[in-house]
């Protein structure tokens, strides 16, 4: 008897998904949780896995929309097993395993398209061979070589003006999404941002003394996220105020601290939420920041991974920017953006010295923060960046 397999609930008030690529075809056989199909919501692209072993028998909804509960596909149960002792059809044979490794991705593809380039053309440095967008970019900022004639060879014919193409291609639902939330946050708060700077000094020669041993015992880097998120979790503890939201006509103060970290996916920034953010060590945190990381770009974060924030921090600077004003997250009324760690001089001591210095900014919502908290808060960060002694005694 075949199963059927239904869109999946994927978070509080969707509705609806987007039918992605399809990552098995029909005839396959399919292990228990493998991924069958990417779902594309309006905050994450995700994998359904099989709920069985077996062979998928027939694809209902191939692209397009589709709703939770909706069946997608049909799965005959227990056919990889049954199947096992024979080679399958659909099981390519080893010389053409390398080629159907190669899957481009839908944000790839897209990309590619515009470019005008040939998606399968591209190397892809995904699991399995996948071409994630990032490869489509790598591939239009580098330009092929420029063979260079020999000196007998005789002049080229001028080059003829090429077509003026444009591709129109339909925005997805995450990027629907984050457009509609980002000119929501613009619109519906009274969003200012103030700026300070921090000399980041103190925090490498901790990372450099004590980076090798974290890594060690621990199994992964020690960043300078887990620094920011102790500071700003000891900063909301003093100015509360950047530690709520609005709901009608009252202010709701949260008395617990969710952190959401802004994470590069292959379409856009997502938000996953470190929660109780105060009960873990550094050690914890960086643990759940390197899962996040993982996890989104491998599509499998959880839709309830990205709900419920207090407050978030995104970082810039690992794109190379030095400044810049973040947009709240509503309903958080506070977001810190960290830049890039540039050497500079500054005065210290009535000298002039060189310090790796970091631009902090700081957007919140002045419905409910005075510039006075504000600025507290933000200094409050500066002060324990300088001094990270201060996160682990909390003074």
């Amino acid at each position: 008897m075949a199963l059927e397999l239904k869109i999946p609930a994927v978070g509080e008030s969707i509705t609806e998904v987007e039918i992605g690529q399809w990552l098995k075809k029909e005839g396959d056989t399919v292990k228990v949780d493998e991924p069958l199909v990417e779902l594309v919501t309006d905050k994450a692209t995700l994998e359904l896995p099989a709920p069985v072993a077996g062979r998928l028998t027939k694809i209902l909804i191939p692209s397009g929309q589709a709703k939770v509960g909706d069946v997608v596909a049909l799965l005959e149960e227990g056919a990889a097993e049954a199947s096992s002792g024979a080679p399958s059809q659909s099981t390519p044979a080893p010389s053409q395993a390398a080629a159907t490794e190669s899957k481009v991705m839908p944000a790839a593809e897209r990309l590619a398209a515009q470019a005008g380039l040939q998606a399968s053309s591209i190397p892809g440095s995904g699991p399995g061979g996948r071409v994630l967008k990032e490869d489509v970019q790598r591939a239009v900022t580098t330009p092929p070589p420029t063979p260079q004639p020999t000196p007998s060879a005789p002049p080229a014919p001028p080059v003829q003006k090429g077509e003026r193409r444009e591709d129109v291609v339909p925005m997805t639902p995450l990027r629907r999404r984050i457009a509609e939330r980002l000119l929501a946050a613009k619109q519906n708060t009274a969003m200012l941002t103030t700026f300070n700077e921090a000399d980041m000094s103190a925090v490498m020669e901790l990372r450099k003394e004590y980076g090798e041993a974290f890594q060690k015992k621990y199994g992964f880097k020690l960043g300078f996220m887990s620094f920011f998120v102790k500071a700003v979790v000891q900063a909301l503890q003093e100015i509360p105020q950047l530690n709520a939201e609005i709901r009608g006509t009252d202010i709701v103060y949260h008395r617990y601290y969710d952190i959401g970290i802004a994470v590069g996916g292959g379409e856009g920034l997502v938000v996953p939420v470190i929660r109780d953010a105060d009960r873990l060590s550094m050690a914890q945190i960086e643990a759940v920041i390197a899962d996040f990381g993982a996890r989104v770009r491998e599509k499998k974060i959880k839709p309830e991974e990205l709900m419920g924030g207090t407050f978030t921090i995104t970082n810039g600077g690992i794109y190379g920017s030095l400044n810049s004003t973040p947009i709240l997250n509503p309903p958080q009324v506070g977001i810190l953006g960290m830049h890039a760690i540039v050497e500079r001089p500054v005065a210290k001591n009535g000298a002039v010295v060189i310090r790796p210095m970091m631009n902090l900014a700081l957007s919140y919502d002045h419905r409910i923060v005075d510039g006075r908290e504000a600025v507290t808060f933000l200094k409050r960060i500066k002060e324990l960046i300088e001094n990270p002694v201060r996160l682990t005694l909390e003074i």
